[in-house]
């Protein structure tokens, strides 16, 4: 999305950050092997983020939004086109069900066309309530959902992504390495708004396949997320 003079400014901080630090930190296996075309694996690590376990949440604030307890499907995502925002809004329209409903988290400046184009593609059974920052109301949003949305393309390991694994979130999740490698089996995954659409149906309609997403997000979140593990590997490469 970046003109040629922005790339090129990118690509010239990104070979001095790679050269002139003494151990690159990637927070993806993916990310790692971009670093191996600047600098030797050797000297390359791979930390990912971690993310408190949610196991219970209050239902105020999911009600206070006028939403009901497993309801709803969630995005939490600055609303940009890598993310896929206006696709999955588009894709949820396609549900003749006025007991589901889309919240979408995220700021939207009406002087962007973009987001212009999300608020527009909205329907009463999209809630978009902006940014939330309050954490509790995050978390409750999240445990409550009936899964969550992660549209992201690019980026390496996502702090949302790894927050919805930790809640228990079934995942409905755009197909590529990057989001593979985090949810892996609790996740479903779509390539375009067709097969988007095909994906909701399915997590709407299919309960089991919720449940086994759900308890896999938690054991994937336990195996490879958990703030314990980033701390004592941040630790470990502090004492070389």
């Amino acid at each position: 999305k970046w003109g040629p003079a922005a790339r090129a400014w990118f690509w010239l901080n990104e070979w001095i950050g790679a050269w002139l630090s003494q151990r690159l930190i990637a927070d993806h296996p993916a990310i790692a092997d971009h670093l191996a075309t600047r600098r030797p694996r050797s000297a390359i690590t791979t930390i990912a983020y971690g993310a408190d376990p949610v196991t219970s949440a209050p239902e105020e604030p999911v009600r206070a939004l006028g939403l009901e307890p497993g309801k709803y499907l969630v995005s939490i995502a600055r609303i940009e086109p890598d993310n896929n925002i206006l696709p999955i809004i588009e894709a949820f329209r396609r549900r003749d069900r006025s007991d589901m409903k889309l919240v979408v988290l995220g700021t939207l400046n009406d002087e962007i066309p973009y987001h212009r184009a999300v608020r527009e593609a909205a329907s009463d059974t999209v809630i978009m309530p902006g940014a939330i920052y309050d954490q509790a109301t995050v978390k409750a949003l999240r445990y409550h959902a009936r899964a969550y949305m992660h549209g992201h393309t690019v980026g390496g390991t996502n702090p949302s992504l790894v927050e919805a694994l930790a809640a228990g979130n079934m995942v409905i999740a755009h197909d590529n390495r990057y989001n593979r490698w985090v949810a892996g089996e609790a996740a479903i995954y779509f390539n375009d708004t067709d097969s988007l659409s095909a994906r909701i149906d399915t997590a709407l309609a299919d309960d089991a396949l919720v449940a086994r997403c759900s308890k896999a997000a938690r054991a994937r979140a336990r195996e490879a997320f958990r703030w314990e593990d980033v701390l004592s590997a941040y630790e470990k490469e502090a004492l070389q």
